[in-house]
């Protein structure tokens, strides 16, 4: 069975490819993304190393591409690894943010909540960056 998710988004009046740009910088990442990394974010190989409130983290970013996707994977300390869905879309002269929130295994309904709740956060502040 599928587990459960939840679409948060936030519009921005900024054209996408500069939203795409800024957000896929790791320079940027602990500007915008309080609830994923710390200001010390290393590039190691193909991936970031980065200190997260869940401990020391990897990120492996989506390649660059045209197309405004920034997914990317999450491996905590225990070795879980997260796919974050999350894109820039076109829209008029601004563009749409939109990440899918997972649940985490055995979160319950208020942990749930305090994620997507993050993610709101998040995006609300690369839209205050790019803005």
């Amino acid at each position: 069975m599928p587990r459960d998710i939840k679409v948060v988004s936030e519009t921005v009046v900024a054209p996408a490819q500069t939203v795409y740009e800024f957000a896929r910088q790791r320079e940027n990442l602990h500007r915008w993304a309080s609830g994923l990394a710390s200001a010390h974010i290393e590039q190691a190989g193909d991936h970031w190393v980065a200190d997260s409130p869940m401990g020391r983290i990897q990120i492996r970013m989506a390649p660059r591409n045209d197309y405004g996707v920034l997914d990317h994977d999450v491996t905590t300390p225990d070795g879980t690894t997260t796919h974050n869905a999350f894109r820039v879309t076109p829209v008029d002269e601004g563009c749409a943010l939109t990440f899918v929130v997972l649940r985490a295994a055995g979160a319950d309904d208020e942990a749930f909540e305090r994620d997507a709740a993050q993610v709101l956060t998040d995006l609300r502040a690369l839209k205050a960056l790019v803005e």
